[in-house]
């Protein structure tokens, strides 16, 4: 379905020069949403390019050589280094944490406790308030690994070369170069 402002703004038959203002105005919104869209469009693009050079084939190349970094004619560098990402996928996160208590590393999670009452339950939430905090308690609670914690806990276990279930945790180690001009 498609909108015709100039049409709906003829049949309205009222104040037609606010009416051609408005249809202008938000033809010239719609437009500004298509060139946003295609411009966001490119980026992505261009991200997915610069990610394939600076992941997949400036490493390559240096491995071909050899090399591990390189300076330039311009004075300019590239290194490659091992780069880590992790995501435990949301299905298989209690099977994740269960591996990491079984196997001594539960102290990534962080584990927080809360409880929710419903409507004319005041009474009852003041109460357990009370109950909790009378034991030295502070009441709340979700069980979370930061990312950038489950992040440097890959990196740890691949550098000892400890051996976990990698699909487990989403874990990828790849070669990343960094190329920094003078």
């Amino acid at each position: 379905m498609s909108i015709d402002f100039e049409v709906d703004a003829k049949a309205l038959a009222v104040g037609n020069d606010s009416l051609s203002t408005i249809s202008e105005l938000a033809k010239t919104a719609l437009t500004l949403e298509k060139e946003i869209a295609d411009l966001e469009d490119v980026v992505k693009e261009r991200k997915e390019s610069l990610r394939d050079l600076t992941e997949n084939r400036i490493p390559e190349a240096l491995n071909e050589l050899g090399m591990s970094s390189s300076k330039m004619a311009d004075g300019s560098s590239i290194e490659v280094k091992p780069f880590y990402s992790a995501s435990i996928p949301a299905d298989r996160k209690g099977e994740a944490y269960e591996w990491l208590r079984q196997h001594g590393y539960d102290d990534i999670i962080k584990n927080t406790v809360s409880v929710q009452f419903g409507r004319g339950e005041d009474e009852d939430a003041g109460r357990m308030i009370g109950v909790i905090r009378g034991n030295g308690w502070v009441p709340e609670q979700a069980e979370k690994i930061e990312s950038q914690t489950l992040k440097a806990w890959v990196r740890e276990m691949v550098e000892q070369g400890v051996e976990f279930p990698t699909e487990l945790f989403g874990a990828y180690v790849g070669m990343k170069a960094k190329i920094k001009s003078i």
